[in-house]
């Protein structure tokens, strides 16, 4: 028993100093100048972000959460970071999850990158009610495929390659685009912060998030990245006219 234990300490270890300077979780990664278009929800989400329709400069990574290699199974990722105009940057990270009720709480390792993602946690809007934000394929869209590289390829040969987003109800209040892949340096030194980087109307809720903070706060510390300027206010939108919203 002290053998194993011993063995797995070691093997943790091993992973920790390998990891310097490195994601701890979601290693392997794409991140891709994008395009956030947001056309509301038929019922409002309580969140200027959800609400109002506009179209807004963001950077998304998708990402194996185990650095699992090609096409094998792996807890997958997306974050997108919201760019405010005059304001700070927003975050939203979302990962693979089962459909469920319940097994929308709990992370699902998946194959391709066409399939659900959730928060897993809730958020909570300005009214204090509680919001689960979700993305799921875009059927009119490139198909993503299974590997990071296919997910480069449609964004490179398809500017109608992403996602659709959802605010708990079954029709899309929005739709991220990939564009341009960004350089490998740039992904490498991309930090996400989805509790302190969160919208003011639209803030993570339960213990879990409080623990999270510190987690994303001490990997930024352990791999030496600086993240997106923390504010209380919330994000800056560009407005466009309103689009008729697809069916989900």
């Amino acid at each position: 028993m002290r053998f194993t234990v011993a063995v797995a300490a070691v093997a943790l270890g091993v992973r920790a100093a390998r990891s310097r300077h490195r994601r701890a979780l979601h290693p392997a990664g794409r991140t891709f100048t994008g395009e956030l278009e947001v056309w509301g929800t038929p019922t409002t989400a309580g969140s200027v972000l959800i609400d109002r329709p506009g179209r807004h400069r963001a950077t998304v990574r998708v990402s194996k959460g185990a650095g699992a290699r090609g096409s094998l199974p792996d807890v997958l990722g997306l974050a997108i970071r919201v760019h405010g105009s005059t304001g700070p940057d927003r975050d939203l990270l979302l990962s693979t999850t089962g459909r469920g009720r319940l097994t929308r709480h709990l992370p699902i390792p998946r194959r391709s990158f066409d399939t659900v993602y959730g928060s897993i946690t809730p958020y909570r809007n300005r009214e204090g009610a509680t919001v689960y934000l979700s993305a799921g394929p875009d059927r009119d869209g490139t198909a993503l495929g299974r590997t990071l590289a296919s997910v480069s390829a449609a964004a490179d040969g398809d500017r109608d390659a992403g996602f659709l987003l959802y605010a708990g109800g079954a029709r899309p209040f929005g739709r991220v685009r990939l564009g341009p892949a960004l350089p490998p340096e740039a992904d490498a030194a991309l930090a996400f912060d989805p509790v302190g980087n969160a919208p003011a109307d639209l803030r993570p809720a339960g213990l879990l998030n409080a623990t999270r903070a510190v987690a994303y706060r001490a990997s930024r510390r352990w791999r030496g990245v600086s993240p997106a300027a923390d504010s209380p206010g919330t994000v800056s939108k560009t407005r466009s006219e309103p689009r008729a919203c697809p069916s989900g």
